[in-house]
């Protein structure tokens, strides 16, 4: 009888959960997203906002549901975000950066992805400072920056 009952109870739970997700609504695009092309390479200096105490400088150019998209160019300290993902699109620069617990040369047109808890940052550029795409998910809050030694 137990059997029954539970694979019965099995059976209208796995229903359920498929009939809910043809009721919900679907996520919907934020609608504070324009249409626009964003020119990285012009983006020097203070168009990327003030420099911090070792002259990294970061701006926000698209906010979205569920993530955030900005350029980063500089030095960052070694950190982690214990609640945020992050992948980073290398534009110019070579050099090398933590990830984890490793030291790995970058280079242009790599893709660098952080599962959040991952330490990662504290780079060392052969030349120019390493400029990037920075993509985050969930939005990074203020207080979601661990710094590391």
């Amino acid at each position: 009888m137990n059997r029954i009952a539970t694979a019965l109870s099995i059976g209208a739970a796995f229903a359920a959960g498929c009939g809910v997700t043809h009721v919900l609504r679907p996520a919907l695009a934020a609608e504070s997203i324009t249409a626009q092309v964003i020119h990285t390479g012009e983006m020097e200096g203070d168009k990327l906002g003030d420099a911090n105490k070792v002259g990294f400088r970061s701006k926000m150019f698209v906010s979205a549901d569920g993530a955030t998209v900005s350029i980063q160019d500089g030095n960052v300290p070694k950190h982690l975000h214990p609640n945020t993902n992050e992948m980073q699109f290398v534009l110019e620069g070579t050099g090398t950066i933590w990830l984890g617990d490793k030291e790995v040369t970058v280079m242009p047109g790599d893709l660098i992805v952080i599962p959040k808890g991952t330490p990662h940052g504290g780079n060392r550029p052969d030349g120019r400072a390493i400029k990037s795409i920075a993509i985050k998910t969930p939005p990074q809050a203020p207080d979601d920056t661990k710094l590391l030694d």
